[in-house]
Order: structure tokens, then C-alpha cells, then sequence
């Protein structure tokens, strides 16, 4: 089994280094690691060191940096628009998007969200997919932390604009009649992907985005739920893109 990852702020520009905070109590108290273990330090911007445990402390590691590394950014960018979704659907989107390999997730206030991010619980909730990315992330062993845009969401209107500036931009919608998985791709810039609520995308929602130039496009005869597809539409491109 491969070492576990632990996100840090910045990486140790020494070769000692403490590990305490959340992720010291996590390696020490949760996942109990031992004298002689290997983990691997990163600081999600693609950063990342091998270190061996010396000592374990009270919710805390002594380590000893063995090597470091750097991880590119992936290209193309790949970033999903997620519509918002009711209950824990949203977030079970971000972990199984963040694992298959996401960039950025932009949480849409589309027209057909059942719920609507508003004020202190919009807050609370972006910061749920936070630290849900976050989660997923270490569990993937990723060196590059994936972004959760908005402030707390988009609206159409913004959505629309990033999908005028990107090198490729598609809507997946059960109608459309090309396949993600035969659309000319990109080898550069961002792939934005927009992925509807579980009401999904209007027509007048479809009909903006293609005026910013999204192709509406389809995965194939089934429907998939809002938490499923937008990881299934990662999958092919992942795919086609070689990085599987």
C-alpha cells in the first residue's frame, strides 16, 4: 500500500520537521503511525517531500524529509460546474470528481437547484466542499489540491462568461446528440464541463451556454444522477486524454 499523504500548509525547507495541527493528530491518533513509516508531505500546489517518522508524540510526528519532488499541473485544465444539489449529493460529486482527477469546481446556482446557497448557509456549504476536496484529495494522493470557486456559488450569468473563455466548454444533457466521447478535445487551456441539479439544465440554461459557445453533449443511453455524472464525464476524458 502506498504511503499516506498529509496536506501542509508549505512544504519544510529543513529535513526535520514537526507534524502537528489537524494532520499531526490524524497521522498520529487516527491512522497511528509508527517509528520507521513512510508518508509523503504535500502543499497542494504540486509540491511534494517523502519523509520517514522518528518519533510520535501526543497528536504529533517528528519526521525526517528523504526526498522532494514537484508534480506539472495537468493539461488541459479540467473544471466541472457543478449544479447545487439537495442533501449530501453535492458533496458526494466533489469526492468522487477530486479522485478521478477535477481541477475546479464551480458550485451553480442554476434555475432547477432545489437548494439555494444564501448568505451564512451558502458559506457553510461551500466550505463543506472545501473540505470535502480536501479529504478526497489526500485519500487520492494528490499533489495539487483541486479548486472550489464561487463566493459561495455562480450564477448563469458568470457561468457563462468562464465558458466563453474556455478552450472547450460542454453541457451534458440527455437530448444532445454528440458524445463527450467523440468531441474534438483541446491540448491546452481548460475544459470546462457543466453538469445540471437533479431537476437538470433548462432549455434556457442550454440556450445560454451554447451562445457562449458550450456544445451540449451526452455520455450515453442512460441518465445518470447529478452526483454520478459529472465523474463518469472525467472518466472519458481522462481517458481520452491518456492520463489513465
Amino acid at each position: 500500500m502506498s504511503a499516506p499523504l498529509f496536506l501542509v500548509e508549505s512544504l519544510p525547507t529543513g529535513d526535520q520537521l514537526t507534524l502537528d495541527g489537524p494532520e499531526g493528530h490524524h497521522a498520529a491518533t487516527v491512522q497511528r503511525l509508527r517509528v520507521g513509516e513512510e508518508l509523503l508531505l504535500a502543499d497542494g500546489r504540486g509540491g511534494t517531500a517523502a519523509a520517514v517518522v522518528t518519533a510520535v508524540g501526543r497528536g504529533s510526528l517528528e519526521i525526517e524529509v528523504t526526498s522532494r519532488g514537484y508534480v506539472d499541473a495537468s493539461v488541459p485544465r479540467l473544471v466541472v460546474v457543478q449544479g447545487i444539489a439537495k442533501g449530501d449529493r453535492g458533496e458526494l460529486a466533489v469526492q468522487a470528481m477530486t479522485e478521478v482527477g477535477v481541477d475546479e469546481i464551480v458550485p451553480w446556482a442554476a434555475s432547477r437547484s432545489v437548494v439555494q446557497w444564501r448568505g451564512d448557509r451558502g458559506v457553510r456549504a461551500r466550505q463543506k466542499w472545501t473540505a470535502t476536496a480536501r479529504e478526497a484529495a489526500k485519500q487520492a494522493r494528490r499533489a495539487w489540491l483541486p479548486v472550489v470557486a464561487g463566493a459561495p456559488d455562480e450564477s448563469t450569468p458568470t457561468v457563462a462568461r468562464r465558458l466563453a473563455g474556455a478552450a472547450a466548454a460542454f453541457v451534458l444533457h440527455e437530448g444532445a446528440r454528440e458524445r463527450l466521447s467523440t468531441v474534438e478535445l483541446p491540448t491546452a487551456g481548460e475544459i470546462v464541463l457543466v453538469v445540471g441539479p437533479e431537476g437538470g439544465v433548462s432549455e434556457a440554461e442550454v440556450a445560454t451556454f451554447a451562445q457562449a459557445g458550450a456544445r451540449p453533449v451526452r455520455l450515453g443511453p442512460t441518465v445518470l444522477r447529478t452526483s454520478t455524472a459529472g465523474v463518469a464525464a472525467l472518466a472519458v476524458l481522462a481517458t481520452r486524454l491518456a492520463r489513465w
